[in-house]
């Protein structure tokens, strides 16, 4: 498989998640017992080309695991989703690790170990140069180094998706190339504050949005959980619902929203329609344990937006 027009590039961080379920999370000091504990396969840019397969994108992944059994967990699914693996490769050291703690109502806590992820420098992205240069849409995050996200950004020619998350240092004109650039509220807030330093960050998502844009970001998506998603661009600033469902883990949910959203402006969406469906997908993500296991394929009913 060779990178094509339609083709959706996914440069980022590949993990095995130890996901532990818990009734509740436990305070500074304290000890609790939880109630189950399974390896999965994750990590942000991992999740996001599963997504993206599922959904019926020609998907390749650019990565890094380590020279160890975890690696053959780490991309199972991926395999199995159909996303081209022939630019993921083992290195010395441990594949990458998520610690997921989610509590009964469905809200997790993730401390990352990057591992072999540490390595998807400048020198590992370039080394894929023809697929990245080639891709429609090129997917970063914020897992893997910041010279690695810089190297796919100056090879892309297609569209760029950024999803700071976590948000790490980058320069202003780097943070400008995003189109869209994909955040949470938190997020959004510390990206602005690297846009303009002397700020004063708005309290509004709306607002936060509109700043962000007015700072030269070509188009932003803003994901807000249960109640949604923002996005602007020159069409506009359009908020979006999100479907009502019962939550029972939100762990993967954002990867799950940005795979749905690269696979459909590789489709030819706008952002608004992109964001429409990305939404729903989220929602349906939330819906089932772990992160890649919950996403949908082309054959699941996505949930309804209800007016």
């Amino acid at each position: 498989m060779s990178g094509t027009a339609s083709t959706v590039v996914v440069v980022g961080s590949i993990n095995v998640d130890q996901l532990i379920t818990i009734e509740r999370h436990p305070l500074p000091g304290e000890t609790l017992i939880g109630t189950s504990m399974e390896f999965l396969p994750g990590g942000k840019g991992a999740n996001q080309a599963v997504a993206a397969a599922q959904l019926g994108a020609t998907v390749l992944m650019v990565g890094r695991v380590g020279r160890d059994p975890q690696a053959e967990v780490a991309t199972a699914i991926l395999a199995r989703a159909g996303a081209d693996l022939s630019n993921v490769h083992a290195v010395d050291g441990p594949t990458g690790l998520a610690l997921v703690t989610v509590d009964a109502n469905g809200e997790n806590t993730i401390v990352i170990i990057p591992g072999a992820n540490a390595q998807l420098n400048a020198e590992a992205v370039e080394a894929s140069a023809s697929v990245i240069a080639e891709a429609a849409v090129v997917v970063l995050q914020g897992e893997i180094p910041a010279a690695g996200i810089l190297a796919a950004m100056k090879l892309a020619t297609g569209r760029v998706v950024l999803n700071l998350a976590p948000v790490i240092e980058l320069d202003a004109a780097s943070i400008r190339r995003a189109d869209p650039l994909v955040v949470n509220e938190h997020e959004a807030a510390l990206v602005l504050a690297q846009l303009a330093p002397n700020t004063v960050i708005p309290a509004e998502d709306a607002e936060l949005v509109a700043r962000l844009l007015e700072w030269g970001v070509p188009s932003v998506v803003l994901t807000r959980g249960a109640k949604g998603a923002i996005c602007g661009d020159r069409d506009g600033t359009h908020s979006m619902a999100s479907p009502q469902v019962v939550a029972v883990d939100s762990s993967g949910a954002g990867d799950a929203f940005v795979g749905a959203l690269s696979a459909q402006l590789a489709a030819g969406s706008s952002l608004s329609e992109a964001v429409r469906r990305a939404v729903r997908v989220g929602a349906f993500a939330v819906q089932g344990r772990g992160t890649q296991t919950s996403y949908p394929s082309l054959d699941d009913q996505l949930p309804l937006v209800h007016a």
